[in-house]
């Protein structure tokens, strides 16, 4: 028998590392509480992620914002998703599992209602949406908080399986937005009580193909769809899950528990806004800096409000997180897992919008020899039906990643995607370049989606590698912080993607964008070969 003291959802003993509590006892929990956790995070994926698809159907619905602004709103919740890890990452052990998985599972109500509510109003200004796309951060950082919850109730032998089915199904909320958005919109989900539809200005699409111009669309099912989801999986969340009180030991009650999480959620969001009102062009910021300068210092800020806003035990755990900085392996492994996940949020932001700003017009030149962006390609294939392949592959592929790592090792995995993506890269891009040049974009989509098909697979087998490496190189008490910051840091891709590739489609060069993604995955091969593979490395990872 067990001595389990199990008081509600607390439980006081917890020794995974026992091979006779854990076939009695603790199996059972662990799974339970990863098979609850999985959907949870794979709706916070998916409420993150949504306004790759949103944009694509605002710009076909003609909502009076320019490609650049539509753009920014990706950027937007790609920011915030990434600010919010930083706290999200030290959540379990300050609120306990089980309270931290649920409230913020329930945060996610508010900006997939609010959507909702925006999307019916066109004629708002910017600045609405804008808000609506930094709440969805709150969806972005609940990765990091779900996998530092997750490697808690697992032995380390079976830390690679419980972080992958995590992660990896987690991960397949991004496919599952960008199938069900699309589907969702095509039909009055909620009567009279869910608002009036709109018609199409230009064709859009779905998974099973083309939808025509003049076509009803009801865009706020967007936001609206998910409640019928995050409900029953809150209530889920709660009744079903556990706090582990040998990990969260002075969690005190529910109440101060949830008062610790969005205290440090809302601290999170000081920095992420006080950034973009630098970073963003007038009329909504001041547009003062770069996003290379306004990156890093979302970090600092983000990082510094944490340790002087901490107190009474949250000191303590604050400190502890910090130690991590003074490991030259934690910076090492920040860039390769920038590769892996960077790129893989990243793409999955920017795909949509891009397809359909490549290669939904003829680019043609003026009576001056000019070329034009402007007239609309009849031939255009749709991004709501393309889209959702690449993360799709990426998903799948990241368990398999973490199993041939375990064979292989990671840091060996890591140099061979690492190479298929510079390569992959560089090929995107000059396909792009053709294709914004040219009067018939279509004749060079199947090039192009067939790369990014080979860059999601690449970057879904370098997320398990990379996670594997971590798990390698760090002690227990490390490698949750490091997984935690890793993630968050990565994250920024969801930033990055957008804004580089939407800058430089502006501009004219698209190429531009890849060929400088394929220069930093090169530099990421040398860094991996240098502390993991070379012959006199200090940890030999093969």
């Amino acid at each position: 028998m067990s001595n389990t003291k199990v008081s509600g959802a607390d439980i006081a003993d917890w020794r995974p590392e026992d091979a006779r509590f854990w076939e009695t006892t603790g199996k059972k929990i662990a799974y339970r509480n990863l098979w609850i956790s999985v959907p949870a995070l794979l709706c916070g994926f998916a409420v993150w992620g949504m306004w790759g698809i949103i944009t694509v159907q605002m710009l076909n619905l003609g909502f009076p914002f320019t490609q650049a602004e539509l753009f920014t709103l990706t950027a937007i919740a790609g920011i915030s998703g990434a600010t919010m890890r930083i706290p999200a990452s030290f959540l379990i052990r300050l609120a306990g599992g089980r309270n931290t998985i649920f409230l913020t599972t329930a945060m996610l109500l508010a900006p997939a209602m609010g959507t909702g509510v925006v999307l019916q109003h066109p004629e708002w200004p910017l600045w609405t949406f804008q808000l609506m796309a930094l709440w969805s951060g709150v969806g972005g950082g609940n990765f990091a908080s779900s996998m530092s919850n997750i490697s808690t109730f697992f032995p380390k032998r079976l830390q690679g399986t419980g972080l992958g089915l995590n992660a990896g199904l987690g991960n397949f909320g991004v496919t599952t937005m960008q199938i069900v958005i699309p589907l969702v919109m095509t039909v009055s989900l909620f009567g009279d009580f869910g608002g009036v539809s709109t018609q199409l200005i230009k064709d859009s699409g779905w998974i099973f193909g083309k939808i025509a111009a003049g076509t009803p669309t009801w865009i706020q099912n967007a936001g609206f769809a998910w409640v019928v989801s995050l409900v029953p999986l809150s209530i889920l969340c709660w009744f079903g899950m556990n706090n582990l009180k040998t990990v969260s030991p002075a969690t005190g009650s529910t109440l101060v528990a949830f008062a610790k999480i969005t205290y440090l959620y809302t601290l999170a969001f000081v920095p992420a806004i006080f950034m973009l009102y630098l970073y963003l062009p007038k009329p909504t910021g001041l547009g003062l800096l770069s996003m290379w300068v306004a990156i890093p210092l979302d970090v600092i800020l983000a990082l510094g409000m944490m340790k002087l806003a901490a107190f009474g035990e949250m000191k303590e755990g604050v400190k502890k997180q910090f130690a991590i900085f003074s490991n030259k392996h934690t910076w090492s492994l920040t860039a390769l897992y920038i590769v892996t996940f960077g790129s893989f949020i990243g793409f999955s932001m920017a795909l949509p919008l891009a397809i359909t700003v490549i290669f939904g017009y003829q680019h043609v030149p003026d009576a001056a020899g000019v070329l034009q962006h402007t007239l609309k390609n009849p031939n255009a294939p749709s991004a709501l039906t393309y889209a959702w392949m690449g993360p799709f592959i990426g998903a799948a592929v990241r368990p398999l990643g973490g199993w041939i790592s375990d064979k292989l090792g990671g840091s060996i995995v890591t140099q061979v995607i690492s190479v298929v993506m510079a390569v992959a890269s560089v090929w995107v891009g000059y396909v792009m370049m053709q294709a914004y040049g040219s009067a018939t974009p279509e004749q060079y989509f199947p090039m192009f989606l067939g790369l990014f098909m080979l860059l999601f697979f690449a970057s879904g087998i370098g997320n398990g590698s990379t996670f594997r490496t971590i798990g390698v190189i760090f002690d227990r008490t490390q490698a949750g912080p490091v997984l935690g910051w890793t993630s968050a840091i990565a994250a920024y891709g969801a930033f990055i993607a957008p804004v580089v590739i939407g800058q430089q489609i502006k501009a004219g060069t698209p190429q531009n964008a890849m060929y400088g993604f394929a220069i930093f995955y090169a530099v990421c091969l040398v860094l991996n070969w240098w502390f993991y593979l070379r012959s006199g490395s200090e940890i030999k990872n093969p």
